[in-house]
């Protein structure tokens, strides 16, 4: 498996190798529980997999590692919530400020100004508009549902909501953790059981059809409690959108401090192509890169009230 519908190998717009500085605000989000914590006490916790599909992607070992307790989301953040951050601290974000972000080629509407295709992934095109806002860059601005999850946002967009929240993004084994919900060394939240390949699926967003073109269904995000939750009670955390984690990337040739690792796949994943739906799979993107789907859900250090 050499590509991925998941992965441009180029991003929007002209980007520069250095890092960039998040913007900052004094704002902060009142002083109220978070929505939708689940704590996870600490202790031993199980990541990776003994049965890796893609060895590259450094899937494996299936491992023990130490966590401290933390609370995590139920759900990655939604329009709505990213919309409350947006207006306290007046944040552009990273599409914004590039006035193009990466749109998957069955979202583009036809009256969209595009620029041009990514080379190697032509299924990605840089439209122009596109953002959080509007995820798909339609000419007259159309923003998803409050309740669907926030996309075109980079990881230091989604660092700099986490700072307003009191939070922070989780690191990948605390994502896994979460994901397993106790079910040991599985493929999915659910245990092991793949996806029928009908159009309509028991369990995530993914895709359906022959990838890129015969979909079988609108290739889309959905309300971020579409599917049942895990044993632990997340959703959602296969499928749908991408999530960024904390952690730079490691692929083997040791971590790259501009690359941050992503979990979960998303709504262009499937097993014929991009299997990478899966809890053990992974994959890196720099940290200012946006794309119609990616996202993220907001973890905090000590367990927290919920309200």
């Amino acid at each position: 498996m050499t590509g991925c519908s998941c992965s441009p190998k180029a991003a929007a717009g002209k980007r520069s190798h250095a890092r960039q500085v998040p913007q900052r605000s004094t704002a902060r989000r009142p002083e109220a529980p978070y929505p939708g914590l689940i704590n996870l006490p600490g202790g031993t916790a199980r990541i990776g997999t003994d049965h890796p599909l893609i060895p590259g992607d450094r899937e494996s070992p299936f491992r023990a590692v130490t966590l401290k307790a933390y609370a995590l989301a139920a759900t990655t953040v939604t329009v709505d919530q990213f919309s409350a951050f947006i207006k306290a601290t007046g944040y552009m974000t990273d599409a914004e400020r590039n006035g193009q972000s990466l749109v998957f080629d069955q979202q583009v509407p036809a009256d969209a100004r595009v620029a041009g295709r990514v080379l190697g992934t032509p299924w990605w095109q840089v439209v122009h508009g596109a953002s959080w806002r509007n995820p798909t860059g339609a000419a007259h601005e159309v923003q998803s549902a409050a309740s669907e999850p926030v996309v075109h946002v980079s990881w230091l967009d989604a660092q700099a909501y986490c700072d307003w929240a009191g939070g922070r993004l989780p690191t990948e084994e605390e994502w896994e953790h979460a994901a397993r919900g106790g079910l040991g060394d599985v493929r999915y939240p659910w245990g092991d059981d793949d996806e029928p390949s009908a159009a309509v699926h028991r369990h995530c967003n993914i895709w359906v059809g022959e990838f890129p073109t015969a979909g079988l269904k609108k290739p889309q995000p959905v309300y971020v409690k579409s599917f049942k939750p895990n044993n632990a009670g997340f959703y959602n955390m296969c499928g749908n959108v991408w999530e960024w984690t904390a952690d730079a990337f490691d692929n083997g040739f040791g971590p790259d401090s501009l690359r941050r690792t992503l979990k979960g796949g998303s709504f262009l994943c499937h097993k014929s192509y991009c299997y990478r739906y899966r809890i053990a799979a992974r994959i890196g993107a720099s940290e200012n890169s946006t794309t119609s789907h990616q996202g993220f859900r907001i973890a905090f250090h000590h367990l927290k009230p919920s309200s």
